[in-house]
């Protein structure tokens, strides 16, 4: 028996090659799966569809759609077709959107609507100091005073937690997934500055100063991964500005009884009569409020949220 070596090894099977991907796939998936465009598009055509089946069964049934009607409708669809998305196509669970059953919800909606609402008090405070608006006494009665600050309420609760489910919910965060965070920011609150065109006494400085509150509640969602401190922000600011300072809100007039504000400076500073949210006053606290969210070492992801794993966390990471 020859104890010489073989001429030659035996081959050893070649693991077998990753299939190549076809020009089909490369458009379609992405490092993250649906690319961020695809998954917007979808929720897009889904929102529009089901909030137009919405409105067409609502006026079919006799009756005309009001502002409480539509917000009601307008977060309704954006939540439900937001989480549809999240659980067919991302694989997360419902409260990954940002309305999640999180013990530390109730905490995010009153912190933030206590910063949203002392934000906007300290534009007023300036005005009132500058000596450009000032209160006086109205008609109404205590009951209707104590009415209408609670209709207020629930009114800018919706129509709150609404505008966020639409600019800081799906489609912002697969943005932000797709193409990183200040991108997306800048890009929604283009968008969110663009949806307030039509309201009532708007102005370029207007615009200007929702595109900065955009940037602040993109940054509010980024920091706590929750719309419902994004929504405290909001409702905080519009229901303190509207209700108790009786300003208008985007140039949307609610009256709120026993006293009324006169505005007595210029448009650039007062905002007129599209309210606070049109002069300089109010840029100077949202840009101090959005520092405040970017910076705050407190304001953080709950360990709740991290376990649903936002969208945002594949691309920026989960955690404070």
């Amino acid at each position: 028996m020859s104890s010489e070596a073989p001429l030659y090894e035996p081959a050893t099977p070649a693991a077998p090659a990753a299939p190549e991907r076809t020009m089909g796939d490369r458009v379609l998936y992405g490092p993250y799966g649906v690319r961020a465009g695809w998954r917007i598009g979808l929720w897009l055509g889904a929102f529009v569809f089901l909030a137009a089946l919405i409105f067409w069964g609502i006026m079919a049934a006799g009756v005309r759609p009001g502002l409480e009607i539509t917000t009601a409708v307008e977060l309704f669809t954006a939540v439900v077709t937001g989480i549809a998305l999240l659980v067919l196509v991302d694989r997360r669970a419902p409260g990954a959107l940002g309305y999640a059953a999180d013990p530390a919800g109730p905490r995010d909606s009153v912190l933030g609507f206590g910063l949203g609402g002392t934000a906007i008090a300290l534009a007023a405070v300036v005005l009132t100091v500058a000596g450009t608006v000032r209160w006086v006494a109205d008609s109404g009665s205590w009951p209707e005073y104590v009415a209408a600050l609670a209709g207020a309420l629930v009114l800018f609760a919706v129509a709150a937690a609404a505008e966020e489910a639409i600019f800081r919910g799906y489609a912002f965060q697969a943005l932000v997934q797709g193409i990183g965070a200040w991108p997306a920011v800048l890009a929604s609150s283009a968008l969110f500055a663009l949806a307030h065109m039509g309201n009532p006494s708007v102005t370029w400085v207007a615009l200007a100063n929702i595109f900065l509150a955009g940037v602040m509640l993109g940054w509010a969602y980024l920091r706590t991964r929750s719309l419902w401190f994004c929504t405290g922000v909001h409702l905080g600011w519009n229901w303190t500005m509207s209700a108790l300072l009786d300003f208008p809100v985007s140039g949307l007039i609610r009256d709120t009884p026993l006293y009324d504000v006169a505005s007595l400076g210029p448009r650039w500073m007062t905002g007129g009569n599209f309210g606070p949210e049109g002069g300089i006053a109010a840029s100077a606290v949202i840009v101090a409020l959005t520092a405040l969210l970017v910076w705050a070492p407190w304001l953080r992801e709950s360990a709740r949220m991290r376990e649903l794993r936002p969208l945002v966390d594949s691309r920026l990471g989960g955690g404070p």
